[in-house]
């Protein structure tokens, strides 16, 4: 959520003209370029770890919360966010990212803590809320299918804005939706089995199942305007909704606008002049590095290349970002949830999209060990990933460069 995150996005300085190709193929047209073009891209991460005690069970961070800058508490009690400053390289955001989780697994290890890169529970019946207001609203829209969102751990990735290709990025984020395959980090839900990502399905198929504009993944846009109007509209929906519920329209305007009423998982934001990636798990720091980095080297690219819209097929290369049709893309991200790296056709996709596959080591698969699995299992689970996270932060290799 970035809070106390700085994004102090620069004045241009003086502008060049260039053509450049809009968010679709129906042609091309001049925009205006800084020579910010030249600049390092900023990014930034938030990652979300479930606390656990010396058994496996779920507990408040506590004392953790003062173990290092950037570590909050979440809306339900046994969760901690640990965020980044923006960064603009890869070392500089992997070194802060590290020390910060690090700072916090010290600590963690005096109390007898322990964080968990999971992006569920694996099996936990009820996870308890912090009060709060806005969560109240929430509860009021979502009804009792926000007990789903509850049990959700998960990664927001950040990416300065480039000037004059703002809706570019923001398509092609769309579009690069399915990699949240590379770090699907939990199949299960309350002990059973749900899908290769299954804080995915919870968010993007349960629980907002009947607001379904609310959460799941929109299609591409053609301008800022259009994606103004887009979040106008839904932020009505939700008044409308909140308002059916009973709850005061003034409360509502006092904790949510626009841009913070909506959960789809790319958005364009505004207020930190960034594109924001919601869709990844929880995962280990290395693995959400790498995608941030992955992230920023699209961004990269699309500072010379055309950027289109066309096929189902889709590609990066070194002069065309070819993104598919909205309807491939969904079609890729259902295999994403349900099937993960398994599907091949997924993985040839983010192979063609710019991803190493082979670099990324998902979870799921390998905590997948049946239909079901039982609370006593689900403890021990959680206390051997939570040493897993402490051997990838503790104990990890010098920070390489770029």
């Amino acid at each position: 959520m970035l809070h106390g995150n700085v994004w102090h996005i620069g004045s241009p300085s003086p502008d060049a003209r260039v053509v450049a190709c809009g968010p679709t193929d129906r042609g091309c047209g001049e925009v205006t370029v800084s020579s910010h073009q030249s600049e390092p891209i900023r990014r930034s991460i938030e990652v979300e770890y479930w606390v656990i005690d010396d058994e496996g069970r779920l507990v408040e961070p506590g004392e953790l919360l003062d173990a290092s800058a950037g570590a909050e508490e979440e809306f339900v009690e046994p969760l901690i966010e640990i965020k980044t400053t923006p960064c603009e390289t890869t070392a500089e955001l992997r070194a802060e990212l590290f020390e910060r989780v690090g700072a916090v697994l010290r600590r963690a290890d005096e109390l007898d803590r322990g964080l968990v890169p999971l992006a569920t529970p694996v099996y936990q019946d009820e996870i308890p809320e912090r009060e709060s207001e806005r969560t109240h609203i929430q509860n009021a829209v979502v009804g009792e299918d926000f007990e789903y969102v509850r049990h959700c751990a998960g990664t927001h990735i950040h990416v300065e804005q480039q000037p004059g290709r703002a809706i570019d990025q923001l398509n092609a984020f769309i579009a690069l939706d399915p990699a949240l395959a590379l770090v699907n980090s939990s199949p299960y839900f309350q002990g059973r089995r749900l899908a290769a990502g299954a804080r995915s399905k919870l968010y993007r198929w349960m629980a907002y199942d009947d607001v379904p504009h609310q959460g799941r993944l929109w299609t591409y846009a053609d301008d800022t305007d259009e994606w103004t109007r887009r979040l106008e509209r839904r932020y009505e929906e939700f008044l409308t909704a909140a308002t059916d519920a009973g709850v005061d329209r003034r409360a509502i305007a006092s904790s949510f606008d626009p841009e913070s009423a909506v959960w789809t998982p790319v958005q364009l934001r505004e207020e930190f002049g960034t594109v924001e990636w919601r869709s990844p798990d929880t995962a280990l720091p290395g693995q959400v590095v790498r995608l941030a980095d992955d992230l920023a080297g699209v961004v990269e690219r699309m500072r010379d290349a055309e950027v289109r819209i066309q096929g189902d097929g889709g590609r990066v290369d070194g002069e065309d970002i070819v993104l598919p049709e909205f309807d491939a893309v969904i079609g890729y991200v259902n295999a994403a949830i349900r099937d993960g790296l398994a599907d091949p056709d997924l993985q040839a996709y983010l192979e063609r999209m710019g991803f190493d596959v082979d670099a990324y080591e998902p979870v799921s698969p390998a905590i997948d060990s049946g239909r079901t699995i039982s609370p006593e299992a689900a403890r021990q689970l959680r206390l051997e990933q939570a040493e897993r996270l402490e051997r990838d932060v503790l104990q990890a290799d010098p920070i390489r460069g770029d």
